[in-house]
C-alpha cells in the first residue's frame, strides 16, 4: 500500500522503534512508516489501518510491536480471531500481561463469554496496572450480560473506581457502562444519574453520554443543515410543478 510522502518512521514510538533497532535500516524505516500509518487511521478509517498492518506484519512478524499492532488493527474490523492470535504472539515475545483485556474481549466477539469470565479470574488480572483492571471489569460485565446476566453485570461494575469523584482517562468509560447496565436492568433514574456523571468526566468525547441523556429526557435534536436540505429541495420540486404547471397552460392556449 502507498505511504504518503509526508509521513516518516521518526513519528513512531519511541519504545517502538528502539524494537525495530533489531532490523536492517532501510526495513526498519519502511515498518515504521507502515506502523505509523495504522496508528493515524485505526480510529477513522480502520479497513486502511488493517491495510498497512498486513505489510507491517509482512516486513517484520518477529517484532512484537508489529504483532500487536496487527492485532489492534485485526480487532477495528471485527476479525477476532486473527486479532486474539496476534495479541497471543506478542504476550509470547514481551511477557506482559497488558493485552490480557483486550484479549479477553477478543473472546467475547468470538462468541466465548465464558471464556473471558475464565480470564477476569486468572492470575493476570492482578498484574494488570489500574487502567488495565478497569478494562478487564468492563470485559468482564459485557461478558455477563452477553450471558443474559444483565444484573450480575451491574454488580461487576461496582468498585472502587466506580465509587471515586477523581477523574481519569477510563473514568467517563467505566460510569457511562454502569449507566448502560442500570439501564438494561429497569433503574432508569440511577441510570440517568450516572449519564450525567459520565458526560461530566468525558472530556474527550469518547462516549455518547450526551445522546443517551437527551434520548432518556426526550429530548430530539435536529439536524439544521440537513434540514435546510431538506427545504431546499422541496422548493425545487415547488418550482418545477409550477414551471410544469405554466407549460400546460399555455399549452391549452394554443
Amino acid at each position: 500500500m502507498p505511504i504518503p510522502e509526508d509521513v516518516t518512521g521518526d513519528e513512531i514510538d519511541k519504545d517502538v522503534r528502539q524494537e525495530l533497532l533489531s532490523l536492517p535500516k532501510t526495513l526498519a524505516e519502511d515498518v515504521a512508516k507502515n506502523l505509523v500509518m495504522v496508528a493515524k487511521l485505526l480510529d477513522e478509517d480502520p479497513e486502511q489501518a488493517y491495510g498497512y498492518s498486513r505489510v507491517a506484519l509482512r516486513l517484520a512478524s518477529r517484532v512484537a510491536a508489529v504483532r500487536e499492532a496487527a492485532g489492534f488493527a485485526a480487532y477495528a474490523v471485527g476479525k477476532y480471531s486473527e486479532a486474539l492470535a496476534e495479541f497471543r504472539a506478542a504476550r509470547r515475545m514481551t511477557g506482559s500481561v497488558e493485552l490480557w483485556p483486550v484479549m479477553a474481549d477478543c473472546e467475547r466477539g468470538l462468541g466465548r463469554p465464558e471464556k473471558a469470565m475464565a480470564m477476569a479470574g486468572e492470575p493476570e488480572v492482578q498484574k494488570l496496572d489500574k487502567a488495565g483492571q478497569v478494562e478487564m471489569r468492563l470485559v468482564a460485565a459485557g461478558a455477563r450480560r452477553d450471558m443474559g446476566q444483565a444484573d450480575a453485570a451491574v454488580v461487576t461494575l461496582q468498585s472502587p473506581e466506580l465509587a471515586s469523584s477523581a477523574v481519569h482517562p477510563w473514568t467517563a468509560r467505566l460510569r457511562y457502562a454502569y449507566a448502560d447496565a442500570l439501564l438494561a436492568v429497569g433503574r432508569e433514574d440511577e441510570a440517568r444519574d450516572w449519564f450525567a456523571r459520565a458526560l461530566e468526566a468525558d472530556q474527550g468525547g469518547t462516549t455518547d453520554a450526551s445522546d443517551r441523556l437527551a434520548e432518556l429526557d426526550g429530548v430530539e435534536f435536529t439536524d439544521v443543515l440537513e434540514e435546510a436540505d431538506e427545504l431546499a429541495e422541496a422548493d425545487e420540486r415547488d418550482e418545477a410543478e409550477d414551471d410544469g404547471a405554466q407549460d400546460d397552460a399555455g399549452s391549452a392556449k394554443d
